[in-house]
């Protein structure tokens, strides 16, 4: 198995990329722990796979990342896969729609990280490798889309936290990558399509960004999240690592 004996954090694990990158990495033999907001949706993601533990934590208290970290013995992996989409343009965001999602995307990642980052050390002392992934996305330094001004902005910030924290510990074994993904099938973006004037057209619209001709599953990304959580790429750092069905190309 390729995650065997290694513990794995996750952030907003409750549903969508979160939800099935836990329940891959469990598969893949590793003791993961599962947070998110949503104890019910944890709940039944713990009875999926016994090797995945599900604890409620609200990543934008620092107090409760703290007594989390705390509370827990070393990681071998982080996947810091929290997020929110803003939709709009800069004269569609206001100083609160800026405010929270710098909080969410990018503030709880730094908080997360710190609390983690000693026993992340402490693992890549004791066995040469430790990883951390953030999830980024195609709509940040890399390609700008319209209507993500917010977004796109926190992402690029995220892709600029990830290239600085695989700066500051290459030479100890810790590798920090990030995840670029396109446009993902989620309740997330359901949600979107489901508020937009005509959600028929959002779907399309969607669809139509993607020259794969189709939106992408939890189950494409998935894969990518391991392998980078993995030994397998213990020669990759510093990365913002795009599956985005040839958007970028």
């Amino acid at each position: 198995m390729r995650l065997d004996g290694k513990r794995i954090f996750i952030s907003a694990a409750a549903q969508g990329i979160g939800r099935a990158s836990a329940l891959l990495c469990a598969a893949e033999g590793a003791e993961v722990v599962a947070t998110d907001l949503n104890a019910e949706a944890l709940r039944d993601l713990a009875q999926e796979n016994p090797r995945i533990t599900a604890l409620p934590l609200d990543v934008l208290d620092g107090a409760a990342i703290s007594a989390f970290a705390a509370s827990q013995a070393p990681f071998d992996g982080i996947f810091n896969c929290a997020g929110f989409v803003h939709n709009g343009a800069i004269l569609d965001c206001g100083d609160e729609d800026w405010d929270f999602s710098f909080d969410l995307n990018v503030k709880s990642m730094f908080r997360v990280t710190r609390a983690l980052l000693p026993g992340l050390l402490e693992r890549a002392d004791a066995t040469g490798a430790a990883s951390i992934l953030n999830m980024a996305s195609m709509a940040s330094s890399v390609k700008g889309f319209p209507n993500r001004f917010a977004y796109g902005a926190t992402k690029a910030a995220v892709i600029g936290v990830t290239k600085s924290i695989a700066a500051d510990y290459v030479k100890r074994n810790l590798r920090c990558n990030a995840l670029c993904p396109g446009t993902v099938d989620t309740p997330s973006l359901r949600g979107r399509i489901n508020s937009a004037p005509d959600p028929v057209q959002a779907e399309k619209d969607f669809v139509a960004r993607q020259p794969m001709g189709r939106l992408a599953t939890v189950s494409d990304i998935a894969p990518t999240v391991v392998y980078l959580l993995s030994d397998e790429s213990r020669f990759v750092t510093g990365q913002a690592v795009l599956v985005d069905g040839g958007v970028t190309i």
